[in-house]
């Protein structure tokens, strides 16, 4: 029986006072963290690695410059950091799965107007054909000023995070500008031509026809761009696409390698950033700006996670390679809900077996997705507890309490003392007496009482203060 969360043994790089991101590139861990944007954009995985190999390969052909390369490389990788900006209210608008309605949407030429009253008939929720019409019409109304809102909080929200992240301007203007058009008919701001950034246009370019490659074919993603050139698309960069057009070991090794692989060397070897352990701890909080963004009710819960979750642990005097594995694991245990449609998240009544059995996937999710980074390989297995109990009937694995770790202890209670403390579809949020109470009655056999007596001496406040770096 473990007495003390520090009689737990630590894990080993934390007890060798060794940092496991030494030596890392950012690229390596935007690249697969980019994962976690294909899944909230209900693309394929790799979408954004694959797009970034096309629109490097289409820099290459123009000629561009190193930094001009390095900061179109960095604007395919993350061109979506602001996709999970409208999830919600796309659900919203439409009453039908996020994901979807997204996925959909990439193959979907929404300035053709025809082409939009299809894809809006396609899904709205059934119904008699002309309650259907109606609401297609109303969409129609309501969508004009929604859809270009909604893209313009996206592009912004995702400048924004490029910001954080130290990127550059170029790569933030890139982002901010992804869904213009040449004719000038895209959105936000309706900018056209040589208005809109190079970066952007070959942002545009590359990810459309990674969409239509993936799902229909490489013939059909060059009819595409070949229709939408000098409306979509600057015409000099689908000339610059046709040039590559029959190039089958390019296209071959596209569908499959592993895009990772393949994207490691485009980066310009003379503009490499090593992300040291502080750019790990911005990409962190730039990906949970992320994760919360995806639905309305969790708008500061990752961070709010990371705050109690640091203030337990220095309670406790546990050594700071630790709390830094600690505060990263809690800003990033939730990316799994990325995966997980918003007619769940923001469900305001009990979901149902099908619907709560989907939502147990999401530290699965985490995990898988937490896994595939080097850098944070250590905190996969700790984000992705959140929802393990003591007695071992909680999920994905439903692991026993001999099976947790202390960190792994600490962040469920730290996890349910924040979803508590908020506001959610179902109920209000509740007094911090009132959450002690209810983590008091789980002592045991749901969460450890050790970690609980460590909440003891944490403020329980939710708010948006920045979470508190590691002293």
């Amino acid at each position: 029986m473990v007495t003390n969360l520090n009689d737990l043994a630590p894990p080993a790089w934390a007890a060798a006072g060794i940092l496991p991101e030494q030596g890392v590139r950012l690229s390596e861990v935007v690249s697969a963290l980019s994962y976690a944007l294909d899944i909230t954009e209900g693309q394929a995985e790799g979408h954004a690695v694959r797009s970034c190999i096309i629109g490097m390969r289409i820099g290459q052909i123009l000629g561009l410059g190193e930094t001009e390369r390095s900061d179109l490389f960095y604007s395919l990788l993350l061109k979506d950091l602001g996709c999970s900006s409208n999830a919600a209210r796309l659900c919203n608008l439409f009453g039908a799965d996020d994901l979807r309605l997204k996925q959909a949407h990439k193959l979907n030429d929404w300035t053709d107007p025809k082409a939009s009253a299809s894809y809006a008939m396609s899904h709205v929720p059934g119904g008699h054909a002309i309650a259907k019409a109606w609401q297609v019409l109303v969409l129609a109304v309501k969508g004009r000023g929604s859809g270009r809102e909604m893209v313009e909080t996206r592009c912004d929200r995702g400048a924004d995070i490029a910001r954080m992240l130290d990127l550059s301007n170029a790569t933030q203007a890139a982002i901010r500008n992804l869904d213009e058009h040449w004719d000038g008919h895209g959105l936000p701001m309706g900018t056209s031509g040589d208005g809109i950034p190079l970066l952007a246009r070959i942002c545009c370019l590359a990810q459309t026809v990674e969409v239509f490659f993936s799902t229909l074919g490489q013939p059909a993603a060059y009819e595409m761009a070949r229709s939408r050139s000098g409306t979509w698309f600057d015409p000099a960069l689908v000339d610059a696409l046709e040039s590559f057009e029959f190039d089958a070991n390019f296209w071959g090794n596209l569908r499959r390698d592993d895009p990772r692989t393949l994207v490691a060397v485009l980066e310009p070897k003379d503009r490499i950033i090593v992300a040291d352990s502080g750019r790990i701890d911005n990409v962190a909080e730039a990906f949970a700006r992320v994760i919360d963004a995806k639905s309305p009710y969790t708008g500061q819960h990752s961070g709010g996670v990371a705050r109690i979750a640091i203030g337990m642990a220095a309670h406790i005097g546990l050594p700071r390679e630790e709390r830094t594995l600690l505060r990263r694991a809690a800003l990033l245990h939730d990316i799994g809900k990325l995966g997980v449609s918003n007619l769940i998240l923001d469900k305001p009544e009990r979901l149902t077996r099908a619907e709560m059995a989907l939502m147990r996937q999401h530290p699965r999710f985490t995990e898988s997705i937490l896994g595939r980074v080097r850098a944070f390989r250590d905190i996969a297995s700790v984000a992705a507890r959140h929802h393990e109990r003591m007695d071992g009937q909680g999920y994905h694995s439903g692991l026993p309490a001999e099976k947790l770790g202390r960190l792994d202890r600490m962040l469920a209670v730290a996890d349910v003392c924040e979803a508590l403390s908020a506001s959610r579809p179902y109920r209000a949020a509740l007094p911090p007496e009132e959450v002690r109470r209810i983590i008091r009655g789980q002592a045991g056999w749901a969460l450890c009482p050790e970690a609980i007596e460590a909440l003891e001496g944490v403020g329980i406040r939710h708010d948006e203060r920045p979470v508190p770096p590691i002293p």
